[in-house]
């Protein structure tokens, strides 16, 4: 019989035991946490020419360099150092256009970007640029976060020259800002390219994968009057204010033959964070620009912020925006403005052709220069493209917003529109504003519209605010305006008018559009050519050879 004694030596040799087995049990459990795999997340440059230095940045790389196998495309190349998320190398000889592909015991992770071989040097610009500076073309220029001309300085690039703007996947130290170009009040831009060569600033994503608002854009401050308080800051992050304006003749440099592709990001969620494609701050008289196309911009193509700059020939393409927005006092004068618009694209604030104000509320009973000069512009010969079909059935089902109207002129705004075209819009006009404000404004002859074709439209002539359909739809048809509302088949265009990669926009030989115009009023002034059509073409094409219609698949390297 056995004891008590012996009994309780057995259960606790028993319970010792459990324990043990307890205790290897709890050494043997897998570590659950979880570990990092082998990645590619960036390459910098994404371009260059056999011999460039490249930073592939990503995770669970070797330490030692000989332990990574990388392949450029099907090319392998030395490794030169590594750390666990950077490895260094050069490109080699026989590299083709491709993805990067990193090797580590036996575990593969490729690049969701390409890199391409280029003729070209890649040559990284960031900070600032304080002495007068040449970007040449046989050099690629990668712009990486805000880069400012600082006043005194000019900055020169030649015909054919390609700056791409990097994103946050290209630059992920950028802190949420994509690259821009600033060109600071008392510096100059001398960007002069030609039809055959001109100079490009565009996204740095590979073809079929840029997009709208891939980088910030390029920004040119002037010393040009303006009716904001001189402490009153830029829009989307940029440094400084925007100064008192006091020379009208300021000279912010010379833009032509330039094309900004893909530009207007969106640095937060707060609204007027963006920058726009090409962006104007009280720029001044003296400053030439040209031929500029401005295509799938990210917020508005063109935006002016007082100022007295004018120009010719601007071409807004696909944009996602505003096409042409005016704010802030600006009195320049514009001839020759075409739109094409993607359709099915458009944004949350509701797209127009033009964005007119003087600024918001427009109207102070005090304030800074007390909202003087007005928001004053003349634009001539301007042609703005939405769709061929009813714009009910084409308003942005892939966009954030519905399109809105071809001219939005409101909150004091004094824009004069001549001699020109509007096509696809749900609304023709909306005249926007109060009795004292837009509404005086167009009475007294300070707005003006004239030889104005508007078609269709869902609504030709839109009043609101304190201004009436009645009222906005007489002022219109005033039998001096020389203004029409004509069925889209009436206007004879070309057929390939709205073809968004191959456009034809010269109007056949019977258009009525090639007569009617009227340079009463405001367009007397000496600068615009008085042309006898309306709209921005009459029998030559003035976007042929310079002008790109499928920036999305070009090899830019």
């Amino acid at each position: 019989m056995i004891s008590l004694k012996n009994k309780l030596y057995s259960l606790l040799l028993l319970a010792g035991l459990v324990a043990g087995m307890s205790a290897c049990d709890n050494d043997d459990e897998p570590d659950t946490t979880p570990q990092p795999e082998l990645t590619v997340t960036a390459i910098t440059p994404s371009s260059g020419p056999v011999g460039t230095k490249v930073t592939i940045t990503g995770t669970k790389f070797d330490p030692t360099p000989a332990n990574n196998t990388v392949l450029f495309n099907t090319t392998q190349a030395t490794v030169t150092a590594a750390t666990a998320t950077s490895l260094e190398v050069t490109v080699p000889a026989g590299a083709t256009n491709g993805v990067i592909s990193v090797t580590v015991g036996g575990v593969t992770a490729k690049s969701t970007t390409s890199f391409t071989v280029s003729d070209r040097t890649t040559v990284e610009v960031s900070g600032e640029i304080k002495a007068n500076t040449t970007w040449t073309k046989d050099k690629l220029y990668i712009l990486k976060g805000f880069v400012y001309v600082t006043a005194g300085t000019t900055l020169t690039i030649e015909k054919g020259t390609i700056i791409k703007g990097a994103g946050k996947e290209e630059d992920p130290n950028a802190s949420g800002k994509g690259g821009a170009l600033i060109v600071e009040a008392g510096a100059k831009l001398m960007a002069i390219g030609t039809p055959e060569e001109p100079i490009v600033f565009t996204s740095a994503k590979d073809p079929g994968k840029r997009s709208y608002g891939d980088w910030g854009g390029v920004v040119l401050i002037g010393k040009a009057p303006n009716n904001r308080p001189a402490s009153t800051a830029f829009e989307g992050g940029i440094r400084g204010t925007i100064g008192a304006g006091t020379d009208a003749n300021d000279n912010s440099g010379t833009l032509q033959y330039v094309r900004i592709e893909f530009a207007g990001i969106a640095l937060s969620a707060t609204p007027n964070s963006e920058i726009n494609g090409l962006t104007l701050y009280s720029v001044g008289a003296g400053t030439v620009i040209d031929h500029v196309q401005v295509s799938y911009s990210g917020d508005d193509s063109y935006e002016w912020f007082g100022g007295t700059v004018n120009a010719k020939n601007l071409i807004a393409f696909r944009g996602y925006d505003d096409d042409f927005d005016t704010d802030w006092g600006f009195t320049g004068k514009v001839q020759y403005a075409l739109s094409l618009r993607d359709p099915q694209f458009a944004d949350q604030s509701a797209s127009n052709g033009f964005e007119s104000d003087n600024y918001n509320p427009g109207e102070p009973a005090t304030g800074a220069n007390n909202g003087l000069p007005l928001t004053e512009p003349i634009f001539a010969n301007v042609s703005h493209f939405v769709t061929d079909k009813t714009p009910s059935t084409a308003q942005a089902p892939q966009g954030t917003g519905p399109y809105q109207s071809a001219m939005h002129l409101r909150r004091n705004t004094a824009i004069s529109i001549l001699n020109s075209v509007f096509v696809g819009s749900p609304e023709g006009l909306r005249l926007d504003g109060t009795a004292t404000g837009t509404w005086k404004n167009a009475q007294d002859g300070k707005l003006d519209l004239r030889g104005i074709v508007l078609s269709n439209n869902l609504t030709p002539v839109v009043g609101k605010g304190e201004i009436t359909n009645d009222q906005a739809t007489t002022y219109f048809n005033t039998a001096a305006r020389k203004n029409e509302i004509k069925d889209l088949a009436s206007l004879l265009l070309n057929s390939a008018n709205f073809n968004l990669t191959a456009p034809n926009f010269l109007p056949q030989a019977t258009s009525p559009l090639l007569s009617g115009s009227t340079w009463e009023g405001k367009g007397t002034d000496a600068f615009f050519t008085k042309e006898t059509f309306r709209g921005a073409f009459g029998t030559t094409d003035w976007t042929k050879g310079w002008a790109n219609w499928d920036p999305q698949n070009t090899i830019y390297k």
